[in-house]
């Protein structure tokens, strides 16, 4: 296993790039409501990161090791799609729940970060799996600093997401991430606390659980696009993600920003 250990300028860089991304996110926010199309929230996004932020959309004719090139600058995925979901001409219905998923490259280094986004009045059951999912990311990053485990990161998600009655996604993980969109290590969002990859400081790396409300299985999508992925039951998922540094005494959450939500409770005392 290669990783890649930051030094203070690459972290620097990182750093540039994860803030870019989440202000991605904040600037979609307004844009996201019934009646709206992928598409269009994908133009924006690529127009406010190429021509605002002077950052390259690294999704766009990514081909993921073998795939199809994916066509487009952000991934947006709609109620029962679990992620990798292609921007499309449908609207979007009230009560829907959509993940945007962005990731930048500035200067070489790249930003990613996924929020989830209820358009218009969502259902109790809908707003509790993005909640709790929320939560359960956050967790992860809990576990984060020198000496502990990967492991230590996908037990915690795990047991907090399955003790609230939710199942999570085993084919999809976090990744280094740096240079390269994705690198080493993966980032399995389960698992057994003390094994896999310790922690190192200058390591970056993605936390993203993908969190169903039914099954943990699930399949292509019917668009057979060779991207988009659902819950085998059409149960809903949801997803967020940040990208998080590896300190000398804990962690730092490289892709916040002023218009994300409030960090839980349980996390602010640490960021």
């Amino acid at each position: 296993m290669t990783i890649t250990y930051k030094d203070a300028q690459g972290i620097a860089g990182m750093r540039i790039a994860g803030k870019l991304a989440a202000e991605v996110l904040d600037y979609l926010q307004p844009f996201i409501v019934p009646g709206a199309t992928t598409n269009e929230i994908d133009r924006l996004a690529h127009v406010y990161m190429t021509e605002v932020q002077g950052c390259i959309a690294a999704p766009l004719n990514y081909t993921g090791g073998g795939n199809k090139p994916y066509p487009k600058s952000i991934c947006t995925s709609i109620n029962h799609q679990v992620c990798h979901g292609i921007p499309n001409d449908k609207p979007l219905k009230r009560g829907d729940i959509l993940n945007v998923d962005i990731t930048v490259i500035k200067d070489g280094w790249h930003g990613d970060t996924s929020r989830m986004f209820l358009v218009g009045e969502a259902s109790i059951a809908a707003k509790r799996l993005c909640a709790i999912t929320y939560e359960a990311m956050w967790h992860g990053i809990k576990m984060v600093k020198p000496g502990a485990h990967l492991g230590d990161i996908g037990f915690a998600i795990q047991q907090f997401a399955e003790g609230q009655g939710f199942s999570v996604v085993r084919e999809f993980c976090g990744h280094g991430i740096g240079q390269g969109f994705h690198e080493e290590p993966q980032v399995l969002h389960y698992g057994r606390p003390g094994t896999l990859e310790k922690l190192v400081e200058g390591m970056t790396f993605t936390i993203e659980p993908m969190i169903n409300a039914g099954r943990k299985e699930i399949k292509e999508g019917p668009e057979k696009d060779g991207w988009t992925i659902v819950t085998k039951d059409h149960s809903l998922s949801a997803q967020w993600e940040h990208t998080v540094l590896v300190t000398p005494t804990g962690y730092e959450v490289l892709t916040l920003s002023a218009g994300g939500p409030a960090i839980p409770a349980f996390a602010a005392a640490k960021t």
